[in-house]
């Protein structure tokens, strides 16, 4: 089956109220390469003009673009633009009926490669933190003795159904028990929960981030959290690797789904971050384009 070909556009703007003297940022925009996701064309436009800009890997291997304004604007506008190809991923490997108990205690066998990565998707961290409430909303999909792909198909189900999606309901900074307290949110909040869930039952799963083909197919719904970058999950186990799962939408990843960069949680991934000196107040305005292009 031929790949799906992809034109992604992604602007940031901020708009300053005062002149910026300074300023450095940090961008996560040039998707990864993959067995199944090929960067076929990229470029990053800045304007104004970068007075140095260098490219370096981050310790989950993400591109991240370093670039420097030193002079007075008021504007500034980030744009990236890409084509890529994303085939179908692996269908998840045999042994189905590994259990998530058996996942938990098997990441010794993980191999040394794996190992680090993984158990560094168990930990908590300063967006999703230990959560009572979490470990028990997951419990009712994580019975004893149930298949691990099943638990977690399981458990993207139920937060699909128990929550609303709403964007006006959260910000970048609610936490996971407000989010299951209100039953609403966005996919990052979703994202969030998710691996609360997962992680405080020692499961280890990362936080991604992407783009989501927004054209749904003739007689489809639209797909929630498509007009920015969309967040999803993929969790692991040794029998099946890694495997990716979208609460938002109730779904596992396939060919729409393009990935930018993954991490613990969203501030390892956040696409666009800096310092400025300056500015007085802002506004940001990012609009995302993602247009099939065969």
């Amino acid at each position: 089956m031929t790949a799906e070909r992809y034109a992604v556009e992604h602007e940031t703007r901020y708009a300053y109220t005062a002149p910026v003297s300074q300023s450095w940022q940090l961008a996560r925009l040039t998707p990864r390469a993959l067995p199944w996701q090929t960067l076929v064309s990229h470029s990053l436009q800045i304007d104004p003009i970068a007075d140095e800009c260098h490219d370096a890997a981050d310790s989950f291997g993400n591109s991240v673009t370093h670039f420097g304004l030193h002079g007075a604007h008021r504007l500034l506008r980030v744009r990236m633009q890409c084509i890529v190809d994303v085939d179908e991923r692996p269908a998840p490997k045999a042994a189905q009926d590994t259990t998530w108990e058996a996942v938990r205690e098997g990441l010794r066998d993980a191999s040394p490669a794996d190992r680090l990565v993984v158990a560094r998707m168990t930990e908590p961290t300063p967006l999703v933190p230990l959560s009572e409430g979490a470990r028990v909303y997951a419990a009712a999909s994580l019975a004893a003795g149930r298949p691990w792909l099943a638990a977690v198909d399981d458990l993207m189900h139920r937060i699909h159904a128990d929550f609303e999606f709403d964007p006006g309901a959260t910000t970048v900074s609610t936490s996971v028990d407000e989010v299951l307290h209100q039953k609403r949110g966005v996919c990052q909040d979703f994202a969030h929960l998710m691996l609360a869930c997962l992680r405080e039952h020692g499961l280890p799963a990362r936080y991604v981030s992407g783009y989501l083909l927004t054209d749904p197919a003739p007689g489809q719904p639209r797909l929630m959290g498509v007009d920015a970058s969309h967040a999803w999950v993929a969790a692991w186990s040794p029998a099946h690797g890694w495997v990716e799962f979208d609460p938002t939408n109730d779904q596992r990843a396939d060919r729409r789904y393009i990935t930018l960069a993954w991490g613990a949680d969203f501030a390892d991934v956040v696409p666009l971050r800096g310092v400025i000196l300056g500015g007085g107040t802002q506004e940001m305005e990012v609009s995302v384009s993602v247009i099939p292009q065969r």
